[in-house]
Parts: C-alpha cells; structure tokens; sequence
C-alpha cells in the first residue's frame, strides 16, 4: 500500500526542487488535475516539476524511501486518464514539462535527443531548420510532449509509412522506481543484452519507468508533398484504392485516413473557417498524401494513380490541393473531428485496432450490431485505415438524454464494440493507451498469458507500486 506524503517529505521535496519546481497551490494545480476529455478529475498533495534527470531520480528516490506514489505527466492530452492522479489526494503530480530541451540534432545521423517535456509542434519546428522532420505527428501535436508520446507510444497520421513511436524510438533515457536512471540513448542497431527495456517502457504508460528524454529517429525534410480529398462510397473501396496506390506508388504514400461525411459535417458545423473540399455530399472520404523528394514525381503519380481510379469507378470524385496551404486545410478537417464530435455532444470514444484487411468488415458491420442491441444508437469510424486503427465513436439515440443514455448503456456498449474486436483479432487500444478508463476492460477481456506477463513485469520492476498506480494494469 502507498502512503500519504509526510510533512517532512514534502519539506524535503520543496528544499530540492525550489518554487519553480514545486507547489501544493490549487489554482495552478487545477487545470493538471483534469484529463483531457474531462471524463476524469483527481487530487494531488503536491505538483513537483523537476528540471532534470538528476532531480527527477532525487524525487524518485525520496518517494521510495516513504512509500509515496508518484503519478508523470506530459502534456495532460491523453485519452484514457493516464495522466491523471486518483481522488485521495496522497498521490504526487510529477511534470515533466520543465524538461523542455532539445539537446542535441545529429544531421548525419539523423537523430536527435530530446528530453521529456518538449512539445511535438516545437520538436517539428526545431528538426525543419536542420533540414530534417520528425515523421509522427497527430491533432494534439501543440500540447502533446515527447515523454507522453513515448509513454503512450502513439501513433497518428504518418504511421502507414513511418511506424508508431515505438518505431522511431532509438533510445531512452529513464528514471526507474528504485531512483536509478537508466542511461539508453545510445542509437544502436545492434544490442543483444537481453530484454530490451527501450521497447519495454515505450508504451509503458509511465507504470515501469519515468521517461526523461529520447533519441529519435528523423528522415530527411520532404522537398515535396501532395495532398488529396478523395470521395468513395465504401469503406471496402477505400482499401481497395489504398492497396492500389500501395502498389503502385509505395514508401511515397505516407498518409491514408478514412472520414465519415457525418464526421465531416460536424466539423463544418462546430469548427470556424472550415469548409468542404467538395461541395457535392459523399458518404465516405479518403484523405491520402504522399511525401518525396521531387515535386513533379509526386504530383505526376498522385494524378496519374487516381486518374485511374476515377476512370474504373473506383472513387467518386478528387481533389488535389494545390499548395501547403490547401493541404492544411485538408488535415484540419481531419485533426478536427474530435473537437468537434465533443461539440456534438456525449458520446463513446472507442480507439481500435484490427488486422488491415479486416477494417472495412468492422467499419460496415459494428454499427448494425449496435442498433440491434441498442436502438437509437449511431456509430461513426474515422481515422488511420492504412494501419488498421480507426476511432470508433458511438453517440446515443437523436433526442435522447446523452449522459444518461450513456449512464445506463455506455459499459455494454464497449463490450459489444470491444467483442467485435477481438473476435476479428484486434486490440481495443491501437494508440491511446490503457489507463484508467481501459483497465478493468482489458483485465476482463485479454488473454491470461498477456495479462500475467503485464504483471509481472511490473511486479518486478516496481514491487511497491508507486510509478502511477492504478493505470493499464489491475
């Protein structure tokens, strides 16, 4: 069992860290204390924002000793209340937003160290004036930290070409729960010491280890990029066409999402200086872009390719932007959907993961499923189809009370969503992470073997519970 911090221990931790870097003041802490969505809302005894490895291992060491839980925080814009601390008020806030450098950029290597707390647009910028990128990027991206995104390993809208962020990691540095840091930022190809513990606490959900900073893998910036609004009127044609520009075009297609026209009409409602691509209404949308290195390639082959596909009937209509600006039009309508799905009102957020081929059958048949369990009820997928992964949103019946309808049906509703997963082979968690709102799903619905394994990981790495309690593992 955790303990309550001691006056001492708080004494102690105030001595170390300074007024820059500790506060019990409930109006700062305020806004850290809520997730995200607002679905979870905890207490702190304290907020510690320690400004280096040195200090985070300092905190860890002294919470040890006394038995003090510790919950690591990012940018607080997670999905499943990973980063939020329970309501008994013992438990302490540890931000890594403080940790904010980027400490070094190798051009030749293409890699770069960059602690905890730095945010992923800045991350962007920074890589851009090197001649480099950094190839994940996601809605969040001016909130979400680094340590979060490899906390989380998250995935986004670049995964089909590049990989999640496990993919992209190529080293960790980390402070574990007995205070020793663990030094792995070390780029190498080639490391047979056993198990590896950079893949380990990636996607650890801060429950193994505080991730303190990363080496990251980046790729050359692209010279060129070309961006299309593609209407289709089936999920299934659309992995049709993704298979045929997979072919033809390959490592080029870096982006391949999928959107409901219920999605898109949200957006246009709730989101201001957004609109249509095409006026004509469609059911479905696909939004492709492709990165390389010559401008005249890429464009050639995204027009010749869906050209192509308008000619067999395959899609219904396209649009090419024609500049950087159009194209951030184009993934503003994407990147907006939650927004404005949380404008629309309460509803289920479900982020899933099946075999690719599979997707369209999940897409297609999971809202009858529903209605047929839960009248009413209205189902919306979007998101990364070229990876397998959409968010699968089900809102209550029109003119239903929202939160109570989700009162009294949202847990089966789940149920019914996450069966269907795993009945097709997926994950009920493709990028979001467990935390709190998963946990109790996952004990009941994963394997014995997965789930003893989870277990004893984390009971040998921290047998006293206290890196983030009660978070991915029940």
């Amino acid at each position: 069992m955790t303990r309550a911090p001691s006056p001492a221990l708080l004494d102690a931790l105030a001595k170390l860290l300074g007024p820059k870097g500790y506060t019990t003041d409930a109006d700062i802490m305020a806004p850290w204390l809520t997730d995200w969505r607002g679905k979870y809302t905890g207490r702190a005894a304290a907020m510690l924002s320690p400004g280096s490895t040195e200090e985070v291992a300092a905190i860890v060491r002294l919470c040890a000793d006394a038995g003090v839980a510790l919950v690591p925080q990012g940018g607080n814009s997670g999905m499943v209340g990973g980063a939020t601390p329970d309501v008994g008020g013992n438990q302490l806030l540890l931000s890594l937003r403080r940790m904010n450098r980027v400490r070094s950029i190798d051009t030749s290597a293409r890699s770069a160290v960059a602690e905890a707390g730095v945010i992923l647009e800045t991350f962007h910028h920074e890589a851009l004036t090197h001649g480099l990128r950094f190839p994940l990027t996601l809605g969040g991206k001016g909130s979400a930290t680094i340590g979060g995104l490899v906390s989380t390993n998250a995935g986004g809208t670049q995964v089909l070409r590049h990989g999640t962020m496990r993919a992209l990691v190529a080293g960790i540095e980390a402070v574990l729960p007995d205070g020793s840091i663990f030094d792995g930022l070390a780029p190498l190809k080639k490391d047979n010491r056993g198990y590896d513990l950079r893949h380990l606490l990636c996607g650890a959900e801060g429950t193994l280890g505080i991730v303190t900073a990363a080496t990251l893998h980046l790729v050359p910036a692209a010279a060129a990029r070309r961006t299309a609004w593609i209407a289709i009127d089936t999920p299934h044609r659309a992995l049709l066409l993704l298979r045929q520009l997979d072919a033809s075009i390959g490592r080029e297609l870096e982006g391949f999402e999928i959107i409901p026209h219920g999605c898109l009409d949200a957006v246009l409602r709730h989101i201001p200086q957004t609109r249509a691509p095409i006026a004509a209404k469609h059911p479905w949308y696909v939004l492709a872009e492709l990165a390389g290195a010559s401008d005249q390639a890429v464009g050639d082959a995204l027009e010749r390719e869906l050209g192509a596909a308008l000619d067999a009937g395959l899609i219904l209509d396209v649009v090419i932007a024609k500049n950087d600006r159009e194209s951030d039009d184009f993934w503003r309508l994407r990147d907006s959907i939650s927004e404005a799905e949380r404008a629309e009102g309460p509803a289920l957020q479900h982020d899933v993961s099946v075999p690719v081929n599979l997707m369209p059958t999940f897409i297609a048949d999971n809202p009858a499923r529903l209605t047929a369990a839960f009248p009413g009820a209205r189902a919306l997928s979007f998101g990364h189809l070229g990876d397998g992964n959409v968010h699968h949103h089900v809102q209550p019946p029109v003119g239903a009370d929202g939160p109570a309808w989700l009162a009294k049906h949202g847990t089966a509703v789940s149920r019914l969503v996450y069966a269907h997963v795993i009945e097709l082979g997926g994950s009920i968690s493709a990028e979001h992470g467990i935390g709190q709102m998963k946990r109790d799903l996952l004990a009941e619905l994963d394997s014995p073997a997965r789930l003893a394994a989870l277990r004893g990981i984390k009971a040998g790495l921290d047998p006293a519970g206290l890196f983030n309690p009660g978070k991915l593992i029940a």
